[in-house]
């Protein structure tokens, strides 16, 4: 097991981890900072990590923007719904229409709403 450890206060924080790992039997070794910058063992950069990581990141973004997509539109659901059940206490209906039959907006969720409305086909 290999621990680096770098920057201000490094002396004390490698004592720390000595008197930490002691007791596990693999005594701490201190190496000056340019032995482990100068390792034959060690890379620069992983060409096919990097090209892993730039191929997944635009497939994130697009996640990120569907989850910020689906909060703003279950917001305003939430709302829809909401005003549908004041109008039910004022003797009031509202209800969504679709072609094969139409649901009470009021006894709905906001995710039930949204994927009725993403069931639905578009109109030309």
């Amino acid at each position: 097991m290999i621990i680096e450890i770098a920057g201000p206060g490094a002396d004390a924080a490698r004592e720390s981890i000595a008197a930490a790992t002691a007791d596990w039997g693999h005594p701490a070794h201190t190496l000056p900072p340019a032995a482990t910058v100068t390792r034959p063992d060690t890379k620069g950069v992983d060409p096919v990590a990097v090209t892993s990581l730039l191929l997944s990141v635009p497939s994130a973004v697009l996640a990120v923007a569907d989850i910020t997509d689906r909060i703003r539109k279950r917001r305003r659901a939430s709302e829809l719904i909401e005003r549908a059940r004041q109008l039910s206490t004022e003797q009031t209906t509202a209800r969504l229409v679709r072609a094969d039959h139409s649901v009470d907006l009021a006894a709905l969720t906001a995710d039930q709403l949204l994927d009725l409305i993403a069931d639905e086909p578009l109109a030309d």
